[in-house]
């Protein structure tokens, strides 16, 4: 398969479009030009092709983009948004899946590419707790929580196993289908891990069963929380519909102090 390097042509037109109107714009007005152009560089046909960028690749079928895909980061040529977005454009999650157990740049543009569908949720949480990569596992929690119901079952599992556990409560905390389980996993670990109020909070508020609600109040109402927790305690209480209004000191709390108003 023949490879255009379309970012290439591009920056070629550009250096020229640049040249002949030096002067002509600040600095801030070529970050809204730039875009444009490409855009329009995408709609204009390539001599060399007779059609343009965007043509060129809609009249690939699936599996041809995606080899295309993988032959430009193989050839190490610049992979452009028009490749991109003919692949977006299209339900390719099976045909990216194979990619996310390749190479670095295979793994990192299958993930942006598939994004949070759930047909790869399984596959996301395969890499979360197969990777030591705290970033991989991140992005792969994030997709997760969108398609959460999918990989329940599983998340509980690798939680009751000791497996990436903060990770697992995480996507828990997303899930729809309420279980009392999940509820009582949710409730355990924000009463019983005091260094992690905030977080565990956000869980209960995430997954929003109001029966959290007295745990929280009680929480909150205790002289030793900070004021971060605080913070984070008002706010799941509020998201689960309740409410705390009694006053609180927190002049003398050294978070408070960094984050107050007018501080």
């Amino acid at each position: 398969m023949k490879l255009y390097d379309f970012d290439g042509m591009f920056d070629a037109k550009l250096a020229e479009y640049i040249s002949k109107n030096e002067g002509k714009y600040k600095e801030e007005q070529w970050e809204d030009i730039i875009p444009e152009l490409y855009k329009r560089f995408g709609d204009t046909p390539v001599k060399s092709l007779g059609k343009t960028p965007r043509e060129f690749y809609a009249e690939l079928n699936d599996e041809e983009l995606i080899k295309c895909l993988k032959a430009h980061l193989k050839q190490n040529v610049p992979v452009s948004e028009f490749l991109c977005s003919a692949i977006e454009s299209r339900n390719l999650t099976k045909l990216l899946t194979p990619l996310l157990d390749g190479t670095k740049d295979e793994c990192e543009y299958a993930m942006n590419l598939i994004g949070a569908d759930a047909g790869a949720a399984e596959k996301f949480l395969s890499l979360l707790v197969g990777s030591e990569d705290t970033d991989m596992k991140d992005r792969c929690v994030d997709f997760i929580k969108e398609n959460a119901d999918v990989v329940a079952d599983k998340a509980l599992k690798y939680y009751t196993d000791g497996v990436d556990r903060e990770y697992m409560l995480e996507i828990l905390s997303r899930v729809q289908t309420k279980s009392e389980d999940i509820f009582q996993i949710l409730l355990k670990e924000f009463r019983t891990s005091p260094d992690d109020i905030p977080m565990h909070a956000s869980y209960l508020a995430a997954y929003g069963d109001e029966r959290a609600l007295s745990y929280l109040l009680d929480k909150i109402d205790e002289e030793g929380i900070n004021f971060i927790e605080y913070q984070e305690l008002k706010f799941a209480i509020e998201a689960l519909g309740g409410e705390y209004t009694k006053e609180r000191d927190f002049s003398d709390d050294p978070y408070y102090k960094i984050i107050k108003p007018n501080g």
